[in-house]
């Protein structure tokens, strides 16, 4: 798969998805991240999904688990799941858009030639 792809998102879109999260109680943390690895198609990506696919199937199991002394763990485990997936999707997980006018303040450009003096050239 290309490394070159970019999935760019503002923080509009990293907001509805964090939102999403949180208001499922994470049932639905492995959805973002599969819609970014079909987008994107890394194998970064992928995995990331896996692991919130497989967190998801091992806490579904573990609610049926009937246990006292596993509330406390199992309330601990679904918040930082929680917590680390919003983490992602607002910091890490999408590519900062790229400026407009990228190369308006570059100033000299290096290159094989060196470009023109700075200052006035008619004061030299």
């Amino acid at each position: 798969m290309g490394m070159g792809k970019r999935l760019e998102a503002g923080w509009a879109q990293r907001l509805a998805w964090s939102v999403l999260v949180i208001v499922s109680l994470g049932l639905l943390v492995w959805v973002p991240f599969l819609y970014v690895a079909i987008r994107r198609g890394r194998g970064s990506d992928w995995g990331a999904f896996s692991a919130f696919a497989l967190y998801e199937l091992v806490t579904l199991l573990w609610t049926t688990i009937e246990s006292d002394a596993g509330d406390l763990i199992f309330g601990a485990v679904v918040i930082f799941t929680l917590a680390m997936a919003v983490w992602l999707l607002l910091f890490a997980l999408f590519d900062k858009r790229t400026p407009k006018y990228a190369t308006a303040n570059a100033g000299l450009v290096p290159g094989p030639f060196p470009g023109p003096a700075p200052g006035n050239p008619y004061l030299r």
